[in-house]
Parts: C-alpha cells; structure tokens; sequence
C-alpha cells in the first residue's frame, strides 16, 4: 500500500466517522456549509480552497443541508460502469429542509426507482441531485443559491435506518466529488508530514 492510499484511507475513516476536514485557511471554517468540527493533526492532508478549479462558480456550492455532516464520501469511480459511491452522504432528519447549493434552473423533481430525487442544473455544466428529497419545487423553476427545493422524506436511503441525504454532483455526464465544489474545500491536497 502507498503512503498515499493509507493517507486517504486515514481520511475515508475521519469522514466515515462524521467528522469533518480543516479547509486550507482559517477564514473557511467560517463558511457557510462548513461544520465548525476540528482539523486533523496538521502536515497530513487537506483541501484546497474552491475557487481555483476550472469550471466551479466564483461563489462556491453550499452545503444542500445545515450543518454539514458527511457520514459517507465519495468514492468516483474511474469508469463509469464501476461501482463506486457517486456522490456524499449527510446526515439529517425527516422534514429537513433541502435548499439549492448554486444558482440554478430544476431540471427533475420526481421519482427515480423508489426514491424521490431533485436536480438542478447550474453554471458550467454542473448538476446537483439529492435524494430522497420530496420536491417544493418544478421542473423549470429558477432557483437562487440557498434557496429551498425540498424536504427529506422518510424513505430508505443510503444510510438506512439512520436519515441521510445523499448528494450527487456531475459535470456534463461525469460524477465529481462534491465537495470539490463546496465553499471552503476543494480537491484532496497530500502534504508531506514534517
């Protein structure tokens, strides 16, 4: 195993756990979106402030749930007929309500299998879909960043019995990380351990 891969094992643990990463600066952990849970032992790992990366709206994406607990992260895999974990797990409650994480037009609100699921298209090519969200929201409808777009519905999830929402973020018909995108993060950093 490479010093890289048990470096990101150490961190799919962390999250796993419910915990939250240390962004890059201080002023981040400010942010909307951002759980206030402390930083790993510095000279590990971290992530990279957005804004940086090719394609991402200048303001950032916002956490579609307050506060922002991830309980899985994602596992993009290289191909897209791999399996994998195409998108972040956050832990919430039924009723919750869900709001856009950018700008953008709600391109589905409706059933996929036997979940209830909200899309919205925003800048650049990026979609957001969260699941199971039950819509207050139509196709069509612009929404604002931070706006809300549905509530959690008590159907099984990912993360049954607890309640979470899974959130899923494509650029064109490619899945990313989502929290690549999200305000106060960015792409995973390795750094050497002083």
């Amino acid at each position: 195993m490479s010093r890289a891969q048990r470096v990101f094992g150490i961190a799919s643990i962390v999250v796993a756990a419910g915990l939250t990463w240390g962004a890059a600066s201080a002023s981040a952990a400010d942010a909307p979106g951002r759980s206030s849970a402390p930083a790993p032992a510095s000279g590990v790992w971290e992530r990279a402030a957005t804004g940086s990366e090719e394609g991402v709206p200048a303001e950032g994406f916002i956490s579609p749930i307050q506060p922002l607990v991830v309980t899985a992260p994602a596992r993009v895999p290289d191909q897209p007929w791999q399996p994998g974990h195409r998108g972040i797990d956050i832990a919430s409650h039924v009723d919750a309500p869900v709001r856009t994480p950018a700008d953008g037009v709600v391109t589905f609100a409706g059933t996929v299998v036997d979940r209830a699921v909200v899309s919205v298209r925003h800048a650049n090519g990026l979609t957001s879909s969260v699941e199971p969200v039950r819509a207050t929201v139509t196709v069509g409808d612009h929404v604002p960043r931070g706006a809300e777009i549905g509530r959690v519905t008590a159907e099984r999830g990912h993360c049954a019995p607890a309640t979470c929402v899974h959130w899923g973020v494509r650029r064109d018909d490619t899945y990313i990380d989502p929290l690549d995108v999200l305000e106060g993060y960015g792409p995973v950093r390795l750094l050497e351990v002083g």
